[in-house]
C-alpha cells in the first residue's frame, strides 16, 4: 500500500466520528479510551472518539492518518480520516495534536483550513465515482472526516493483475463513469489535479471506479514549503502544473491530460513522457501511430488529443472529451441507460440554448476566447429557454412547500387501472399525440395503490428571479423520473440527467428537487410548465423512446419520433415510460406510481 496519505483511502468516504447524536451537540469530541504516551502518532486500537471505535489503521502518510473504525450508533464500518502532518505536529497523552514548533503554526493552520474545505466540498458531491463525506468536525487541535468504507483494488493494481491491456469495452465503461464524475466536479469549478492509476479504486464486486486523493491540505502545505515537486506525478501532470504561466492556467483541460495519461498507461503499460520535457523536444509517439488493432481509432485519437502538451490544444471540457470518445450520445442514468440518438437537427423550438459557465483560471472568471485562454464550459438549458440551468453545487436541501401557500396545482395521485383489451383484439391509441396528453396518460395508467405525491414550492414563479422547486413523496421505494412539458411545448425528461443520475428514493421520504447540482431558474417564455413525476418499482431504459440531447443535460423527446411512438403504443402502458430494465436480466416488477403538477411562469426575462 502506498505511503502517500491521500492514496490510502481504499476504505471509502468516511462517516464523521463524534458523540452520539442523542447528546445534543454538533461537534464531536475525541476522548481516547486508551492512555497514550507523549509523541505517539497513531490512536491505538480500542480508542473511542464519541460513537466511533478505532479498529485499525488503513493508511498513514506524511499528512495524516486513515483509520478503520466502527460506528456504534449505526452499526457499520467507516473510514475515519485525521489531519496530522507529522512533520509539523504530534500527539500528546490526551490525544490532542500539538505543534512541534511555533514556527510551523501558519503552515499547519493553512493545511487545516484546506482539509476542512476539502471535506465541505466533497460533502456536496453526489456521484458513485466521487468520494462522499458524511460529516466532519474540528477537535483535539485538528480535524476529522468520516466516510463510507470502500473495499476494492486500485486501478494500478487491477491493470497489473490483468497481465494484458484491458479490452475497449471495459476501458470505456470505466471512462464513462469517471468522466461523468469529473463533469460534476468541474461544474462546481473544482478540479482534481492528481488523477493517476493509484488514485482510482475499483470497488469490490461492481468494479465501479471511484476517484481518490482530493488532498487539498497536502497541496497547501507543499506549496508553502516550496516543495511543489512532491505533489506532481511525472507522466500524469500536465505542463501547467509545473509552473504558473500567464497563458497556461489550470482548468478542466488539466484533469483531461491526466485522464488521458491514465488511458495511455492502461493501453501501453507505460506512462507518457513527462510533460515538462515535451516542451523542448517531444518524444511522444501518438497512439494512432502504434499497432493497436484491439482499440478503435476514435479512442486512440481522443487520448492523443487529451495528451496534447499545450492546454489550448486539448479538449476544453469533459463534455468535449466525451464527444471525442463517442460517449456524447449515451449517458448512464442511475440503473438505466438513456440512448440519445444522433441524426437530423431538432426543430427550432426544440433547439437547445446554452448557458455559459466560465472556468477560466483559478478565479472562475470568463476566458477571453483566445487560443491560450481557457474555453468556456457550456451547460445545457431547457429547450426554448423555458428554464435556465445553473450548475450550483451547494448542498442537498431544498425549500419546503409552505403549508399555507395557495396552489393551483393540486397533487394528483395515480388513477385507476384501465380495462385491459381482449387478447385477440389489440387496441392502438387513436387520439392524436400531445405532450400534455401523454403526461395525463402516464398518470392514468399507474398501478392502483402505488401512491405518489408531487407539488411545487411555488405555483407561480417570476422569470429571471425565481427558481423551480418541488417535492416528491412515494408510498413505495423505487426510481424517480421527472417529465416536463415546457410552455413552448417541448417534451423533456428532466430527471435523471447528466449531472444527477441518482434517482433511487425511499418509501414515505420526501425528496426535494431539483438538486443543487442542477438548480433551475425560471427563464421564460411566460406560460404554464407541466410536470409528471413517475416512481417506478424497477429502473427504466429509454433506449427506444426517441430521446435526443444536443449540448443539453436533459433528454428531449422529438415531436416526429414522439408522435410515431405514441401512435404505436398500447394503452396499458405509455411508451414514454421506456422499458423496464431488470439488473439481472430476469423478471422484475413493472409497477409504478405517478403524479402531476404545474408551475406558471410570469413576468419578463428582460
Amino acid at each position: 500500500m502506498s505511503s502517500d496519505f491521500d492514496q490510502t483511502i481504499v476504505a471509502g468516504p468516511m462517516s464523521q466520528m463524534g458523540p452520539s447524536s442523542t447528546g445534543g451537540g454538533n461537534t464531536p469530541v475525541a476522548a481516547p479510551a486508551v492512555t497514550l504516551g507523549d509523541g505517539a502518532l497513531l490512536l491505538p486500537v480500542g480508542s473511542r472518539l464519541g460513537e466511533f471505535e478505532i479498529n485499525g489503521v488503513v493508511g498513514q502518510g506524511g499528512f495524516g492518518i486513515v483509520y478503520l473504525a466502527w460506528d456504534h450508533t449505526l452499526d457499520r464500518k467507516v473510514a475515519l480520516k485525521e489531519y496530522l502532518p507529522e512533520s509539523l505536529a504530534s500527539r500528546d497523552s490526551t490525544g490532542t495534536v500539538r505543534l512541534r514548533s511555533e514556527r510551523n503554526a501558519e503552515t499547519f493552520a493553512a493545511g487545516l483550513r484546506s482539509f476542512i474545505n476539502e471535506a465541505k466540498l466533497l460533502a456536496q458531491f453526489d456521484h458513485p465515482s466521487l468520494v462522499k463525506v458524511f460529516r466532519f468536525w474540528e477537535a483535539n487541535g485538528t480535524a476529522y472526516m468520516v466516510m463510507p468504507f470502500y473495499e476494492g483494488t486500485t486501478l494500478k493494481e487491477k491493470l497489473s493483475s490483468m497481465g494484458q491491456p484491458p479490452d475497449e469495452i471495459w476501458l470505456t465503461r470505466m471512462l464513462d463513469s469517471l468522466t461523468q464524475a469529473l463533469m460534476v466536479m468541474h461544474g462546481a469549478h473544482c478540479y482534481h489535479r492528481d488523477i493517476a492509476p493509484d488514485n482510482v479504486i475499483l470497488l469490490k464486486g461492481s468494479e465501479t471506479p471511484v476517484l481518490l486523493d482530493f488532498g487539498a491540505a497536502r497541496r497547501v502545505i507543499t506549496d508553502m514549503t516550496q516543495a511543489i515537486t512532491v505533489i506532481l506525478k511525472p507522466g500524469y501532470a500536465p505542463i501547467e502544473q509545473y509552473a504558473e504561466m500567464p497563458d497556461m492556467t489550470q482548468g478542466p483541460w488539466t484533469d483531461i491530460y491526466a485522464l488521458g495519461a491514465v488511458v495511455h498507461f492502461a493501453i501501453t503499460g507505460n506512462r507518457p513522457p513527462p510533460s515538462v520535457g515535451r516542451m523542448l523536444k517531444d518524444p511522444y509517439v501518438s497512439l494512432t501511430q502504434m499497432a493497436l488493432p484491439q482499440y478503435s481509432q476514435k479512442l486512440l485519437a481522443a487520448t492523443d488529443r487529451a495528451l496534447a502538451v499545450r492546454p489550448d490544444e486539448r479538449p476544453q471540457s469533459i463534455a468535449e472529451l466525451r464527444e471525442l470518445l463517442g460517449m456524447g450520445g449515451q449517458t448512464v442514468m442511475g440503473d438505466a441507460t438513456m440512448i440519445l440518438p444522433r441524426g437530423e437537427s431538432m426543430p427550432s423550438r426544440e433547439r437547445t440554448a446554452f448557458a455559459t459557465m466560465a472556468t477560466a483560471g483559478k478565479s472562475g472568471t470568463a476566458g477571453a476566447g483566445s487560443s491560450a485562454a481557457p474555453a468556456k464550459f457550456k451547460t445545457g438549458v431547457i429547450a426554448g429557454g423555458a428554464i435556465a440551468l445553473a450548475v450550483l453545487v451547494a448542498g442537498g436541501y431544498w425549500l419546503a412547500t409552505s403549508p399555507g401557500e395557495a396552489r393551483t396545482d393540486t397533487p394528483v395521485a395515480n388513477g385507476g387501472a384501465p380495462t385491459a383489451p381482449e387478447p385477440s383484439e389489440p387496441v392502438r391509441t387513436a387520439q392524436p399525440f400531445t405532450p400534455n396528453g401523454e403526461l395525463d396518460r402516464i398518470v392514468s395508467q399507474a398501478t392502483p395503490g402505488f401512491t405518489v405525491q408531487a407539488a411545487a414550492a411555488k405555483s407561480t414563479v417570476l422569470i429571471g428571479k425565481d427558481k423551480f422547486e418541488f417535492a416528491v413523496k412515494s408510498a413505495r421505494a423505487g426510481y424517480a423520473y421527472v417529465y416536463m412539458v415546457s410552455s413552448d411545448g417541448s417534451f423533456i425528461l428532466l430527471f435523471p440527467n447528466m449531472l444527477d443520475q441518482h434517482n433511487k428514493i425511499n418509501a414515505n421520504t420526501e425528496v426535494k428537487l431539483p438538486r443543487a447540482s442542477w438548480a433551475l431558474d425560471a427563464a421564460g417564455p411566460a406560460g404554464t410548465d407541466h410536470f409528471a413525476v413517475v416512481v417506478s418499482a424497477s429502473p427504466l431504459d429509454f433506449s427506444e423512446t426517441g430521446i435526443k440531447q444536443e449540448g443539453s443535460m436533459f433528454g428531449t423527446f422529438l415531436p416526429a419520433l414522439s408522435s410515431a411512438l405514441a401512435a404505436s403504443g398500447k394503452p396499458d402502458r405509455s411508451p414514454f415510460l421506456g422499458q423496464v430494465k431488470c439488473p439481472d436480466g430476469g423478471a422484475c416488477p413493472k409497477d409504478y406510481g405517478a403524479a402531476t403538477f404545474k408551475i406558471q411562469e410570469t413576468g419578463s426575462s428582460s
